[in-house]
């Protein structure tokens, strides 16, 4: 509910903040929220979404097969995009999890988890299946860095000179009960070794994905634990050119492509006359370095300018704001709740 609030008043001018495209997630199993079991329930999960106003459906790792062939079937029947996760159930027969319709896998790992070896000839056979079916990835590669980080210690997220700009009943959470580092039981050396081989391989899919001509957008995984929202995404150009990217690709990565797969280009996503002027004006060339996207002049966002002055001044109420609504949280105590 909050989400559509927040697209409708900036849609209307009232709050400055990026243009939404809403994705309704539909789980499988016990989870909580909008769960569909069956081919029926899931159906009736996508038309209620699109009758709320959604514009994407996000599949989750939960769904049965039945259930999530049925999610993809009647959301290109309701002229919905479908993006997500690869259902656990498809696991041994990835083959059958590539249906027309299934849009985009969100992230490398959904991959990852269907290969044993790692190897280059895994990478190669999935891009070769999200080709053939026109599905494109979103390699989030910067959720799994510090999903990586955050196993072997808190160390890196703790110095982040970015969590003053996140809020600190968030910020509690990601140091005081953190899923992937577990205070009372140090992680595992093979955990370790497995998500470091993990973050490799992601590296090596972009590569083969890039090779096989398969779209590849920017995404982040936003709060998941030390993945900063905003910055993050600059974070994701950079370990996209690293992994093998040009600078251009990275860049069309996080404007054009995203624009294209939603059906919006003809408003957005390129500087073109009769376009939305969305644009970021940068001090430096990011075609020379790409780490120059963070050298940001201003943004003009629906034809509002914001020069550099003002956004420094938002960022400072942000973390100022953050600092002055500083709750301590006892986690152990929540979790024992009945």
């Amino acid at each position: 509910g909050s989400s559509f609030g927040q697209r409708i008043d900036i849609q209307r001018g009232a709050v400055l903040g990026p243009h939404l495209a809403l994705a309704a997630a539909i789980h499988g199993g016990r989870s909580e929220g909008r769960v569909a079991n069956t081919a029926s329930d899931a159906r009736q999960s996508v038309r209620d979404a699109r009758a709320e106003g959604y514009d994407v459906v996000k599949t989750y790792s939960g769904l049965s097969v039945e259930a999530f062939l049925a999610t993809v079937d009647e959301a290109n029947k309701r002229g919905m995009k479908v993006l997500g996760h690869i259902p656990d159930a498809f696991a041994g027969k990835l083959d059958s999890a590539f249906v027309p319709g299934f849009g985009m896998v969100a992230h490398a790992e959904e991959f990852s988890k269907h290969s044993d070896a790692f190897s280059e000839a895994d990478a190669a056979r999935f891009a070769k299946l999200a080709k053939k079916n026109g599905t494109w990835l979103s390699p989030t590669l910067t959720v799994w860095r510090w999903i990586a980080s955050q196993t072997r210690s808190l160390d890196e997220m703790k110095s982040s000179p970015l969590l003053k700009y996140v809020h600190s009943l968030i910020r509690s959470r990601w140091i005081e009960d953190n899923g992937y580092n577990r205070s009372a039981s140090p992680p595992s050396v093979r955990r370790i070794a497995l998500f470091d081989q993990m973050e490799t391989f992601h590296r090596t899919l972009v590569r083969a994905f890039r090779a096989e001509g398969v779209p590849l957008v920017a995404g982040t995984d936003t709060h998941t634990s030390g993945v900063v929202a905003g910055f993050s995404l600059h974070e994701e150009l950079q370990l996209l050119v690293a992994a093998g990217l040009s600078n251009s690709e990275a860049l069309a990565s996080a404007t054009r492509l995203p624009a294209s797969w939603l059906g919006v280009d003809d408003d957005r996503g390129t500087i073109q006359q009769g376009k939305r002027a969305d644009l970021v004006l940068l001090d430096a060339d990011p075609l020379a370095d790409i780490a120059n996207t963070r050298q940001i002049a201003g943004v003009c966002l629906s034809g509002h300018w914001l020069a550099r002055a003002t956004l420094d001044d938002m960022l400072a109420d942000l973390a100022r704001r953050n600092a002055e609504a500083a709750v301590r949280f006892d986690w152990k105590r929540v979790k024992a709740q009945p």
